[in-house]
């Protein structure tokens, strides 16, 4: 039994199946449904009556697609708790996954912490290849920003105090994460990203959705060009700061490889995984 003083949210637009997969993926885990606020944005399939249809905590039915940062803050006011898991909705969790991640927090003094993931095909075994690389890669650890990613995150209360919430902006069209992660660079608030913790990533499920939706390419963002602005950061500063993360995700593919033969971040496609 999970005994830590937590939440979990997560916001939803259509896609059920991926749904679905994800709450039962919570309770396999261990997570108390008490303990989960579901954000419904407007969806149009059966996913309020399946939601409708559980003992969750809590459920927020929005009349319209109000953007990732307005449900992400609704979930997270709605049960306030010393650590607010944000994730998305088209993810499956492993067991032991939130325990893992907030001891090496509270380890590591980090006060946002994310687990280490796979992305794309769900054609292999999770819970044996998480069992696995959790055991090995347990000390891993990425501090920084740069580490720091939206696919789930546990958000220490202090943190909520110190620099707020997410923009609660529906135009920005999942820019929120990155305007948050840019005000936490800001507040120097410790990040980082642990090996001791790992889930499934199918890969932003509701964005592609989305795209069709408007009729935009796979390479086209939802937001608009002026969205950067919001960073005020000049066109070289954010070309600098780009080519800095690059560089350090570089460094960390490369010391992990040579460590663990595997990194925190995989891609999994025709049946191999590509480490990133």
């Amino acid at each position: 039994m999970i005994t830590e003083d937590y939440a979990v949210t997560f916001a939803c637009y259509n896609q059920l199946d991926y749904t679905r997969r994800c709450v039962e993926s919570l309770v396999a885990s261990g997570i108390d449904l008490g303990r989960v606020i579901a954000v419904d944005n407007g969806s149009t399939d059966d996913t309020r009556a399946y939601l409708a249809s559980l003992n969750l905590g809590g459920r927020i039915f929005n009349k319209d697609n109000l953007g990732c940062g307005v449900a992400w803050n609704q979930g997270a006011l709605l049960l306030q708790s010393e650590w607010t898991v944000i994730m998305n909705n088209d993810v499956v969790v492993t067991q032991s996954w939130l325990e893992a991640m907030i001891n090496a927090a509270r380890r590591n003094q980090l006060r946002i912490v994310c687990p280490a993931l796979i992305e794309g095909d769900l054609d292999y075994d999770l819970a044996a290849f998480s069992a696995d690389a959790s055991s090995r890669m347990k000390d891993a650890l990425r501090i920084g920003i740069d580490a720091g990613h939206a696919v789930c995150l546990a958000v220490h209360a202090s943190v909520w105090m110190e620099v707020g919430y997410f923009r609660p902006t529906p135009k920005l069209f999942g820019f929120e994460d990155t305007l948050f992660f840019n005000d936490v660079r800001k507040a120097a608030i410790r990040t980082g990203m642990t090996g001791a913790s790992w889930l499934h990533h199918y890969g932003s499920i509701t964005q592609k959705a989305m795209k069709q939706e408007k009729r935009l390419a796979a390479r086209e963002g939802l937001g608009g060009r002026d969205n950067k602005d919001l960073l005020e950061q000049t066109w070289i500063e954010r070309k600098i700061n780009k080519m800095r993360k690059l560089n350090r995700r570089r460094r960390w593919r490369r010391e992990e490889l040579a460590a663990y033969r595997m990194t925190m971040h995989g891609l999994r496609e025709t049946g191999q995984f590509r480490w990133l």
